[in-house]
């Protein structure tokens, strides 16, 4: 069969020239101006011949690309907790939990016997705008965000009457947060800035962090004063003079905003800090690995990063998925992607940055969508994601990158494999030490659900995730339930939904009484999860082979309410919902008591090694 020129450098580059219909129909090509958008910005001549070694077909696993997987997971399997850390509440928080909740959370989940305790990325986003805050569109995957701060741990931040009124709030109110801690700390700031041995150390920080902490530092010092212009958060608000970071009218800018400048430095240095001092003490109470922290698969076209050019993006493209049976039209996640010409370029610096950001501080890195090692689904800017396609990226390299830098600093990872996972991919994660994500609700096949012993061992299993019901939602079909309410599927299928559930109910109870020891009544046709379930549902996650079981925290105590609800922006309250139980009463909550119990039973720590 004869190919075009354009598809033939297409393929040569790794674009996928078509892709499968969810419907069952024929092949769907992908639109000849999306190759040429997507070579361009590669800087390749859509009407050129071919040059060069081409993108990769096969997922090959250089020899030397194997993540840190140490041999004691094998003869002792670990087990920890997720939460969300904004939902956490405490009677010396500011409305969000914070730092140093997730210190205290450490000690508290060490005691009860976990190895590791998993939160939401923790990474940058727009202060000037709070109520942008999904943690998985960052402005910066680099850089944190400020708004994790304990102020109380910072020596003269006010703890006010607006402060403790936003603790008993049941959703976090970002913008209120956002205006009572950055108030405080700059005050704190102004009043003591850092002197002495101190000093030292901010200097220090700031010298290692370079030219992309101090950009980013003047991003977030002229976002603030656009947003109070009248101009959006984001750089593609500002006006044109001021979205060049190199241009005259930004360095003129930078030396008005010198102390605003200075004050987005210090809160990243506080924030590494307290993320800091929350690993050790993770550690320190006998975590075997502490924190798990989470990385996001793309930036916001608008943030510092792309602003600063540190995001390497490819323009005019965003992050989607393809059209499948989820989600006939696919998915535009809005995202921007990395270019693979750049990341070669630079040897793979900024991905290389990037991941030794997270590992900082971590004993655990969680990847979203980890297949973006192998390939993204890009979608032109403002279009349908039917007009998408794949583009290839170079996997050993990438590999090689992450698995070096989880080697240094002794992690392990785990990659998110949920959706559109291309045939190979799993094995090649494998064979590269990177864990897969088993979720319970996804592991069933034509037959039902799988038996614990079908797990695999290089893996971590749990319950759900942050875009999925907890275990008594999942229930009582919250989330079927809520896919109509949103109009995101006609009564039909909803129907057909909320009957399948009762079948997949029914079909939980078999498995767990076979493979957890379920016993007595569970009466799949009520609407409350009975404990019996849950306390089995945990059992098991807890026997299948997987080296890391995760236990959600809002499975335990709450919130029961979606953490995120897909497909939905402001008209549901996603990355909001506070968890009702103080972290003081964590320990004899009856379900924490419980479900820690007997996981402490199916997956015992073993004796402590000595700290080095």
């Amino acid at each position: 069969m004869m190919t075009s020129p354009l598809d033939r450098i297409s393929r040569h580059h790794g674009l996928t020239l078509a892709y499968d219909d969810p419907e069952g129909g024929p092949m769907r090509p992908v639109p000849d101006e999306t190759k040429r958008l997507i070579l361009e910005g590669l800087h390749v001549d859509p009407e050129a011949e071919p040059e060069g070694h081409p993108a990769p077909e096969r997922m090959t696993v250089p020899e030397e690309a194997r993540c840190h997987l140490p041999g004691e997971l094998s003869d002792a399997p670990a087990w920890g907790i997720f939460c969300q850390l904004y939902e956490l509440r405490s009677a010396r928080n500011w409305g969000i939990g914070d730092f140093a909740d997730l210190a205290e959370l450490a000690r508290i989940c060490a005691t009860a016997g976990a190895d590791f305790l998993g939160i939401n990325p923790v990474h940058a986003l727009f202060l000037a705008d709070p109520d942008r805050r999904s943690p998985f569109f960052p402005s910066n995957r680099r850089f944190l965000n400020p708004l994790y701060i304990a102020p109380d741990r910072v020596p003269g931040a006010q703890n006010t009457e607006e402060a403790r009124a936003l603790r008993s709030g049941d959703l976090v109110d970002y913008p209120a947060v956002a205006e009572v801690k950055l108030r405080a700390l700059r005050a704190a700031f102004d009043a003591q800035p850092p002197a002495g041995a101190h000093a030292k150390d901010f200097e220090t920080f700031c010298a290692e962090g370079g030219t992309p902490l101090r950009l980013h530092a003047l991003f977030e010092a002229i976002s603030s004063r656009m947003a109070a212009e009248g101009h959006g958060a984001g750089w593609r608000d500002w006006p044109e003079e001021m979205r060049d970071p190199n241009s005259p009218q930004v360095a003129e800018m930078a030396e008005r905003l010198a102390q605003d400048v200075a004050f987005h430095l210090w809160l990243q240095w506080i924030a590494r800090l307290q993320l800091r001092e929350a690993q050790e003490a993770a550690l320190d109470a006998g975590m075997r690995i502490g924190l798990y922290l989470d990385v996001a698969v793309g930036e916001a076209p608008d943030g510092s990063s792309t602003w600063s050019g540190a995001a390497a993006e490819l323009p005019g493209l965003a992050i989607g998925a393809p059209p499948d049976m989820f989600a006939t039209e696919g998915q535009v996640w809005g995202l921007s992607a990395p270019s693979p010409v750049a990341l070669e370029s630079q040897d793979f610096a900024p991905f290389a940055e990037m991941i030794a950001a997270q590992l900082h501080d971590a004993g655990a890195l969680r990847i979203d969508h980890a297949m973006a090692l192998w390939q993204l689904f890009l979608v032109p800017e403002g279009e349908s994601p039917a007009r998408g396609t794949h583009l290839r990226f170079p996997f050993p390299d990438m590999l090689r990158t992450l698995s070096r830098l989880s080697r240094e600093h002794e992690a392990l990872v785990i990659g998110e494999d949920l959706g559109f996972v291309p045939a190979g991919f799993r094995d090649a994660m494998a064979e590269a030490n990177i864990l897969s994500y088993r979720i319970l609700y996804f592991e069933q096949t034509e037959r039902g659900f799988v038996s614990a012993a079908e797990y695999p061992v290089k893996a971590l299993a749990c319950l759900s995730t942050h875009d999925l019901p907890v275990l008594a939602g999942w229930w009582r079909g919250e989330d079927v339930e809520l896919r109509r309410e949103y109009g995101m599927v006609g009564p039909e299928r909803s129907a057909a939904d909320a009957a399948h559930r009762a079948e997949e109910r029914a079909d939980l109870v078999s498995k767990l009484r076979r493979d957890a020891g379920l016993e007595g009544a569970a009466d799949i046709h009520s609407g409350t999860l009975p404990d019996a379930v849950l306390d089995a549902a945990h059992r098991f996650i807890a026997r299948t082979p997987c080296l890391l079981t995760g236990v959600r925290l809002a499975d335990l105590v709450g919130p029961e309410a979606p953490t995120n609800l897909p497909g939905t922006t402001d008209e549901y309250p996603n990355w909001r919902p506070r968890c009702p139980v103080d972290l003081d009463a964590l320990p004899a909550h009856p379900v924490f008591a419980r479900v820690t119990a007997l996981m402490r039973e199916e997956r015992p720590r073993p004796a402590p090694k000595e700290r080095t």
